[in-house]
């Protein structure tokens, strides 16, 4: 059984190519002084400073969500992928590692490759690792590729492998690599672009959807009332101020009583649609036309199988808190909502699927209150407001229902209200 993971940069047989002249550093640095570093051991006989163990079993399946049954109970084995973890030096490190691959490092170093980045990582599994086997291992440069060229820039592929034992006996074999590389040069800034026109700019902008035709449109009829209430604001400013007399304070004007408006959430074309869906109370949710994976929040593409092809799903509102965390902040006017505001719910959502506002049961208050991670009865999960009752009520599997918060006379948001059974 073998596994291999990408970390990051390119890969070390993928399409890169060999230098050319004039790129990078010096090309002095011959591939053969390079390969006499091949073989060279990193470590031998190093040791695992813990025996293999419950409790960083338990930590690294929480940490990655793992529930497999085989890494609990009394016959527990550890995941195959903390392979490596039994074998790291932790803060300080091990004492048994040689110098040939410091060694190597400088000499790159001293040829211009000073950058150096993770590309992918390697693992073979020989048998289970189980608790009370004591790690040892063996680490080796196995092998130094010639001068590649990425988008990185250019240098040289380490790879380097560790062969694994538990209580003596193979249990592994795990294969790091990494590119020393010399960053690329940034391109040279061109000269500005004359400014296009209108009809340039319209050719040049790509083909929008209906939703995010609708969407400019909206931001921009939207840009142009909040301009027309500033010149309208500010005429009146200028009326009040003319008109105004300093000895007669009751006939100054009044000022404006009216709370602060809510922040506008940020819509684009690959969101429009979601926003389109909460203005007709309607919570929608993306699912792919090639492999039919729902996904929330909204993406441009799939991230199962990369499709762009996708429809929609009408969320029937049901679902459970799958989490939460409890918010404390000083109080802010626009996340106060009167409860009528909301049909009947409580106050205060985000200004999108993920901000909140205060506490249900004082809708004046700046006491906490509650912000979830919901799991849909659909199976996807999204963050809001849980409304109706006190944070310190709020638990784990409680039963919510959506419903749409008034947030003022151009805002609908989604919040989650907790449903009949889920008082208890």
């Amino acid at each position: 059984m073998s596994g291999v993971s990408g970390v990051s940069g390119g890969s070390p047989e993928g399409p890169t190519a060999a230098g050319r002249p004039g790129d990078g550093p010096p090309t002095d640095l011959t591939h053969e002084r390079l390969k006499a570093y091949e073989g060279k051991p990193t470590a031998a006989a190093g040791v695992g400073k813990d025996l293999v163990n419950e409790p960083m079993i338990r930590h690294w399946c929480e940490a990655v969500g793992d529930t497999h049954p085989a890494y609990r109970g009394p016959d527990a084995i550890a995941p195959p992928t903390m392979l490596q973890a039994w074998t790291m030096g932790g803060l300080s490190g091990h004492a048994d590692r040689s110098g040939a691959y410091d060694e190597l490092s400088r000499l790159l170093d001293s040829a211009g490759y000073t950058s150096i980045v993770a590309t992918d990582c390697e693992q073979e599994y020989l048998r289970p690792l189980r608790p009370g086997d004591r790690i040892t291992f063996d680490s080796v440069i196995e092998s130094v590729s010639e001068r590649k060229t990425t988008k990185l820039g250019t240098g040289h592929f380490i790879t380097t492998r560790m062969d694994i034992r538990a209580d003596g006996e193979p249990a592994g074999t795990h294969r790091f690599r990494v590119l020393k590389y010399a960053p690329a040069a940034r391109p040279a800034k061109t000269a500005e672009r004359p400014k296009a026109t209108e009809p340039a700019r319209a050719a040049e902008r790509p083909k929008a959807t209906e939703w995010s035709r609708a969407a400019e449109q909206r931001t921009a009829a939207e840009r142009r009332m909040s301009t027309a209430t500033e010149q309208r604001t500010a005429a009146e400013q200028r009326m009040s101020t003319a008109t105004e007399q300093p000895t007669a304070p009751e006939q100054r004007k009044t000022p404006d009583r009216r709370p602060p408006r809510r922040p506008r959430p940020v819509i684009n074309r690959d969101n429009a649609g979601f926003w389109e869906g909460v203005r007709g109370h309607r919570l929608l949710i993306q699912r792919c036309t090639g492999c039919r994976t729902l996904r929330f929040p909204w993406l441009p593409g799939c991230n199962a199988c990369g499709s762009p092809e996708w429809g929609t799903v009408e969320a029937s509102g049901a679902g459970t808190v799958f989490s939460y965390v409890v918010m404390h902040h000083p109080p802010f006017p626009a996340f106060t909502v009167p409860d009528q505001q909301a049909d009947g719910a409580g106050p205060a959502a985000a200004a999108a699927p993920g901000a909140a506002g205060p506490d249900a049961a004082d809708p004046g208050a700046a006491s906490p209150y509650a912000v979830g991670l919901i799991e849909l009865a659909e199976g996807v999960r999204m963050v809001s407001n849980i409304v109706g009752i006190p944070y310190d009520k709020v638990w784990i599997g409680m039963p919510v229902r959506l419903e749409f918060l008034c947030a003022d006379e151009e805002l609908e948001l989604p919040v989650f209200r907790v449903a009949e059974g889920g008082e208890g």
